[in-house]
């Protein structure tokens, strides 16, 4: 007979290590949905701009996009290195949607790196759809597979998951219209702050709808959250939303691209925080039961911290040298 041995008896060098690398999977996550956020907002926003316009947001973001998917490379990276069973159930689980998101961003990729290979008005268009269209179902595909993960849904596509699609993809709107806002000027930066301000509004909107959704379907198998967590998210993000419609109206733009980061803090934070002590709901699989042996969760933190500094600094200096605003035909 096989014996099993309680987590509870393992010995880790920090007795919250495994917590630890909880929270630094969804701090990850939470830059990703971030940095590559506004990417996915200016794709959406490309498709109400005109020929100079969508020249000058290709500049804005041009130099950055690819590395701000490394956040993606490295959420994969910490998922697989503390919580391997976790890593592999998402994957078999939801390898369609795995796949859904890949070609999303294919698509975005395609778009804005192949646009200029021909001068033919005709390939300008299928480029420009293209990028539309990868940049909108990038963060619908991704907020499907938080959806599904956070509260272990059985089918894929589901009311829940598609209103944390939904979700997603209005914040990327929010986070891409404050990007904009700060990396041009004139009648462009104008109009990002219209459209910021109008995603702001249905950005609560859309979370109240998801939430109310949430508590009256009691989708998966997973807990649903506390009316005291609830609250606390709600207040959140609206009071994150009303400060950054304020900054907006007084131009405060770096004040309000803060308050639409507090938005994504409180996205994430809201679903790591309901999420414990899971990992993975479906499997009912508790952090300490999903994570590595303490060996190798020691060696992992030694990398780590070698490393993800590192990373920080790279994009620090990447944002610092491409700091101010962009003109049509700089990238």
């Amino acid at each position: 007979m096989t014996e099993l041995v309680s987590t509870a008896a393992v010995q880790y060098p920090v007795e919250s290590l495994p917590e630890l690398w909880f929270a630094f999977v969804f701090a990850v996550l939470g830059a990703y949905l971030l940095l590559d956020g506004f990417d996915f907002g200016v794709g959406m926003l490309y498709a109400q701009a005109d020929g100079d316009e969508r020249e000058t947001m290709h500049a804005a973001f041009g130099p950055v996009w690819k590395a701000n998917e490394v956040w993606l490379v490295l959420f994969g990276t910490v998922l697989f290195a503390a919580f391997p069973a976790v890593y592999a159930n998402l994957l078999s689980r939801h390898y369609l949607l795995i796949f859904a998101i890949l070609a999303a961003l294919v698509l975005r990729g395609i778009g804005s790196k192949l646009r200029e290979e021909r001068d033919s008005d005709r390939w300008h268009r299928v480029c420009d759809r293209s990028f539309v269209a990868g940049s909108t179902l990038a963060p619908f595909f991704l907020g499907m597979l938080v959806a599904n993960w956070r509260f272990g849904l059985e089918s894929t596509v589901n009311g829940t998951a598609i209103a944390v699609g939904l979700l997603l993809v209005t914040l990327s709107i929010v986070l891409g219209a404050s990007f904009l806002t700060i990396k041009t000027r004139g009648d462009l930066r104008r109009t990002m702050r219209r459209y910021g301000r109008l995603g702001s509004v249905g950005y609560v909107a859309v979370s109240l709808a998801t939430i109310g959704y949430i508590a009256l379907a009691k989708p998966g198998g997973s807990p649903v959250p506390s009316t005291a967590e609830t609250a606390v998210a709600v207040g959140g993000t609206i009071a994150f939303a009303a400060l950054g419609i304020v900054a907006n109206r007084r131009r405060r733009d770096y004040g309000w691209a803060l308050s639409v980061a507090g938005l994504a803090l409180v996205f994430v934070g809201y679903l790591a925080w309901t999420m414990r002590p899971f990992i993975d709901p479906a499997a009912a699989l508790s952090i300490r039961e999903a994570v590595v042996s303490p060996v190798a969760l020691e060696v992992n933190s030694i990398v780590a911290v070698t490393f993800v500094p590192l990373i920080i600094g790279y994009f620090v200096l990447l944002y610092s040298v491409f700091s101010g605003p962009a003109t049509a035909g700089d990238y």
